[in-house]
């Protein structure tokens, strides 16, 4: 699930503040790991 949310952060259609608490620091690994960590702010 954190794959999804992070590929909708990617596309514009959510943000990280859309992200359920629960799954906020996975998803924004996520990111970080993707090299898009100015997302995960």
């Amino acid at each position: 699930m954190a794959v999804v949310y992070a590929t909708l952060i990617i596309k514009g259609k959510k943000n990280i503040d859309d992200v359920p608490a629960r799954i906020r620091d996975e998803v924004k690994q996520v990111l970080i790991d993707l090299d898009l960590e100015a997302l995960a702010i």
